[in-house]
């Protein structure tokens, strides 16, 4: 009997070719430093919960890749994206190839139970999409993530990523319309002080070094042995998470010594 059939249309060897590209960009483009990685348990499921920046969803992309070649015992990294995604041509498809899933709960759940790895990063577009002025200031998070852990009694390893906010720096954000709309089929286009002014040209992410942190795991599940949490009890939990993410980037910045 062969394996199991993805229910999401990952192809394991179309990963497998996709890796020497994501390690370019991982070991040459933006010579990522990451610690903590082997935090990430090496079987199992476990949620991934990271801050999302830099105009561009590729941070999500990075700490994938830092599980893939810097964890002792590497493992795929089911990431969630947006919805908004999913109207889009041939990008979709290439995501689920790869490995990734269309963000939602009853998703993210699906993963789990196949005890998988699955990257979060709960601020969505929000992240992505704040000005270079608020960079590094996380927004809300959604507490899915949470209600997950808590409900499948699985780990929480928080992750932050610095770089990202300075290699693609939003000064802007200009909104289609029309047919112009319908066609591109994104929430926004993010003005740089490259794009739209240089073109095509302005559009790649500028080569800075970034770093990744993982933390230790957290078991919020063990408080609760079973018991449902309240909604103020989940929102608590979201922010503390939130809160050390948060303190994690800080100290990132603190010790970087320069941009490049």
């Amino acid at each position: 009997m062969g394996a199991r059939r993805d229910p999401f249309g990952y192809e394991p060897r179309f990963h497998r070719q996709m890796l020497p590209v994501l390690e370019f960009f991982y070991r040459r483009y933006w010579r990522v430093r990451a610690d903590g990685v082997a935090n990430v348990p090496a079987r199992g499921p476990v949620l991934v919960v990271g801050n999302h920046s830099g105009g561009i969803p590729i941070d999500a992309a990075m700490v994938g890749a830092a599980i893939e070649f810097d964890h002792p015992r590497p493992r795929v990294l089911r990431i969630l994206y947006d919805r908004f995604v999913t109207a889009m041509p041939v990008i979709p498809q290439m995501y689920n190839r790869f490995g990734a899933v269309v963000a939602s709960y009853a998703n993210a759940e699906k993963l789990l139970r196949r005890r998988q790895a699955v990257g979060v990063f709960p601020e969505g577009v929000a992240g992505v999409a704040k000005g270079f002025a608020k960079r590094y200031q996380l927004q809300r998070f959604h507490s899915g993530f949470v209600r997950l852990s808590l409900a499948l009694r699985v780990p929480i390893v928080p992750v932050a990523v610095v770089g990202a906010e300075e290699s693609y720096p939003v000064i802007g954000k200009w909104t289609p319309t029309g047919a112009l709309k319908e066609l591109l089929n994104v929430p926004y286009v993010p003005i740089t002080p490259f794009f739209p002014l240089l073109g095509v040209v302005g559009m790649i992410p500028l080569p800075t070094k970034w770093y990744i942190r993982f933390a230790e795991p957290l078991h919020l599940y063990r408080e609760w042995d079973g018991q449902a949490a309240d909604r103020h009890t989940v929102t608590a939990l979201t922010e503390q998470v939130r809160r050390q993410i948060q303190s994690m980037i800080h100290d990132l910045l603190a010790k970087r010594e320069s941009l490049f």
